[in-house]
């Protein structure tokens, strides 16, 4: 376990025998663990995302998600999906939500930044390297109900397929 950025890391005993308590570590986020194999694609369906706007936040997904290789999906009276995110105007505005969409590089989440802001985002934390686990590359913006959106890019990755896709027969 280790304490600190990517530059100046210390093992979590060192940082906890300097007063930092092993829990208000953890909750900074001031430690890291290593990253043991990661699996993305499998664990959500879908994520209902409500807003006060269809046609505001219509528009603002759709450039957003432009650079991603991706766009709307379905769309109907009061709702439109994006693959695994479904948004609708059928209730209150769904607050203090993070969403994170997945980049094959780095170029493509700055590209996604510039968009999201073009369609109306609001910047939340500009491209560049996190501390999160070596290699995280992600930009955030707040979309027009106020959730961070964000593109990430967790370096070199392996896809065992690129989506997962459902039919139905009628």
């Amino acid at each position: 376990m280790w304490i600190g950025s990517a530059d100046a890391r210390r093992p979590l005993a060192e940082a906890t025998a300097g007063g930092v308590s092993r829990d208000v570590a953890k909750n900074r986020f001031l430690y890291l663990e290593p990253m043991p194999e990661s699996h993305a694609g499998r664990l959500f369906d879908h994520v209902h995302l409500r807003v006060a706007d269809i046609e505001v936040s219509k528009q603002f997904y759709a450039g957003a998600l432009a650079p991603l290789g991706l766009g709307i999906t379905g769309e109907g009276d009061g709702w439109f999906s994006a693959d695994e995110l479904f948004v609708s105007d059928d209730g209150s505005p769904t607050s203090g939500l993070h969403i994170a969409f997945q980049a094959p590089d780095p170029e493509t989440v700055r590209r996604f930044h510039r968009a999201a802001i073009e369609a109306g985002g609001r910047d939340n934390g500009a491209p560049g390297e996190r501390s999160y686990h070596p290699g995280y590359f992600g930009a955030y913006v707040l979309d027009p109900d106020g959730t961070n959106v964000e593109a990430v890019y967790h370096g070199p990755a392996e896809r065992s397929t690129l989506s997962v896709v459902f039919t139905w027969d009628s």
